[in-house]
């Protein structure tokens, strides 16, 4: 196991945060974190990101917003028949 220093620390860092690199490169990683206070904010940080979008995308809108974008969208494709619609 080596420090990989902090150019492939950052690199692969997402991919480190998400357990998508082999054993090695996550030892590597994960002493290079334990010894790089500034890789590890870093790290620190994305965690954090990562955790407030899980959370944002778990919300739900109010209905009645829900209900009028539905409206506006309907008006708008109502629009654009009525556009689109042969003469007669």
């Amino acid at each position: 196991m080596s420090d990989c220093g902090c150019d492939k620390a950052k690199r692969d860092l997402e991919e480190f945060l998400r357990n998508e690199v082999c054993r090695t490169e996550a030892a590597d990683i994960r002493a290079h974190l334990e010894h790089c206070e500034s890789c590890r904010s870093e790290a620190a940080l994305s965690v954090t990101l990562t955790e407030a979008v899980q959370r944002a995308c778990k919300e739900t809108a109010p209905a009645d917003l829900k209900d009028h974008v539905l409206a506006r969208l309907r008006d708008i494709k109502a629009g654009h028949e009525a556009k689109s619609a042969p003469a007669l």
